[in-house]
């Protein structure tokens, strides 16, 4: 693919150099840093011309140059390319690649690894029938699908999330109450900057999810860690903690991560706290689609009488992450506020992509592939945990619970779980150490591995044994009682 230069600082006669002397300087800077390689081809002079925005004579003989003198080669109507002889004439200097960041980010963009969190099943989403939808809407997208999109999100998708929601999850909203953002921070981000105030406080899940944790404190609030037990948030020590907080951030139905479900007499007075204070509860609805025992617990959303109750999903977990789609739900009163900071953040997902979600939710795909997901994670939890039972016996502490996408491995171990988990991923398994999803001190020891890209035992088997092989020169101990 001929090289574009658009992105090389202008041309221009203040520089004391005929032009054509200029961009032939350019090409050999170009050619020794490595940029442009030995057999490389270089664009067309005409096309060349327009783009910089220079006659046909100049870059002509800047070409001219440049072959007389070896660097280029002239195939006719093939082209024109870098000389193949450069290789072994001239002491090629590699472009140095910048330093790498200090924090790498949280998502690369490679593809998924052995035990890793938060991605549904990419093996088994429906790509035909996805692409079939997205491509209806596209052809059928009309002018209206070009324009800048509407800030709150596509009418259609809002409409059937909202319908959604009142069927599974019980949640009574209308479809301006709804708003579609870039992912669960993006919802948060929006909350921020309408809510928001300098030195507020917020309860925060301890542990609780890490990358909340960091889009919160960023937002400009003062985070106060609050326990969970066996019945989720210990509401008590919240207001004891902090009673006059303006926020609580939760997972009722599934608790990140450890995975137990807020009671409901914690649900009430977490609730009656929020009237009191005329505080808000930010509710973290991330995974309760999937649910293995019992039936599906309703969303706190659906006990709040009193408009308290700001709601968050995602498709992230239910169709796949590269859709960055998530949704938030805002009371009545807060439409009109967080409509005008939506539409001042720009906070726009693709309008194809939203629409196609709609397609998706409106014809009854979206509960088919749930109801085969939920069958697939059971098996798949099961294959997993057996295996990681015959390979380490009592020395992995498993509480599968009663839904989600991860483990909770909980261990005792000379090593922390940090360096344990260092070792695992240097393996190749994307495991997560629990303490880091801990604000405060007194973190319990322990890993975090998805299990919804096993695909059959054979795998589990394998992928257990990978993981003791990684971890068992480190001492890991009979876990008895834990935390």
């Amino acid at each position: 693919m001929p090289l574009s230069f658009s992105h090389l600082r202008p041309i221009a006669p203040a520089q004391g150099l005929p032009l054509y002397r200029q961009l032939y300087q350019r090409f050999r800077e170009s050619i020794a840093d490595g940029r442009l390689q030995p057999g490389d081809r270089v664009p067309a002079a005409r096309a060349l011309a327009a783009e910089l925005n220079l006659s046909r004579g100049t870059v002509d003989a800047a070409y001219q140059l440049l072959l007389g003198e070896g660097y280029l080669v002239s195939h006719g109507a093939a082209g024109t390319r870098v000389s193949p002889q450069l290789a072994a004439a001239l002491p090629i200097r590699a472009a140095v690649p910048p330093a790498a960041p200090e924090r790498p980010p949280v998502h690369g963009g490679a593809g998924p690894l052995d035990l890793q969190l938060g991605l549904p099943a990419l093996d088994a989403f429906p790509r035909k029938l996805w692409t079939r939808v997205m491509g209806r809407e596209l052809r059928q997208g009309g002018t209206a699908s070009l324009v800048y999109p509407e800030a709150r999100g596509h009418a259609g998708l809002r409409q059937a999330i909202a319908g959604y929601l009142g069927i599974s999850r019980g949640i009574a909203c209308h479809p301006d109450q709804v708003f579609i953002c870039a992912g669960y921070r993006a919802c948060l981000d929006l909350i921020g900057h309408t809510l928001v105030q300098p030195g507020d406080q917020c309860w925060l899940e301890e542990p609780g999810y890490f990358m909340a944790r960091e889009v919160l404190s960023q937002a400009g609030l003062e985070l106060v860690p609050v326990a969970v037990d066996a019945h989720g948030l210990d509401v008590a020590q919240g207001i004891a903690r902090a009673r006059h907080a303006r926020f609580a951030v939760v997972t009722p139905t599934h608790q990140s991560p450890l995975g137990m479900s807020l009671s409901l007499p914690r649900r009430q007075a977490l609730l009656e706290w929020a009237n009191r204070q005329a505080s808000w509860i930010i509710e973290d609805d991330y995974d309760s689609e999937y649910r293995y025992l019992g039936r599906p617990l309703p969303a706190l959303k659906s006990l709040d009488d009193q408009g308290r109750v700001l709601y968050t999903g995602t498709f992230s977990k239910v169709l796949f992450p590269g859709l960055r789609l998530a949704y938030l739900v805002v009371p009545p009163a807060q439409v009109q506020a967080f409509a005008h900071q939506a539409d001042r953040l720009h906070n726009h997902s693709p309008h194809l992509q939203q629409a196609s979600v709609a397609g998706f939710l409106n014809e009854g795909h979206f509960a088919r592939h749930l109801n085969k997901m939920r069958q697939l994670y059971k098996q798949r939890r099961q294959w997993l945990v057996q295996a990681l039972q015959r390979q380490f016996g009592e020395r992995l502490a498993l509480n599968p619970g009663a839904g989600g996408m991860h483990l909770v491995a909980g261990l005792r171990s000379a090593a922390g779980d940090c360096d344990l988990a260092q070792r695992a991923q240097a393996a190749g398994l994307a495991v997560e150490p629990l303490s880091r999803w801990y604000l405060g001190p007194g973190a319990a020891q322990g890993l975090l591995m998805g299990f919804t890209n096993i695909a059959d035992a054979a795998q589990a088997a394998q992928v257990a044994r990978r993981l003791y092989e990684a971890i068992q020169g480190d001492g890991l101990q009979p876990v008895g009682d834990w935390p």
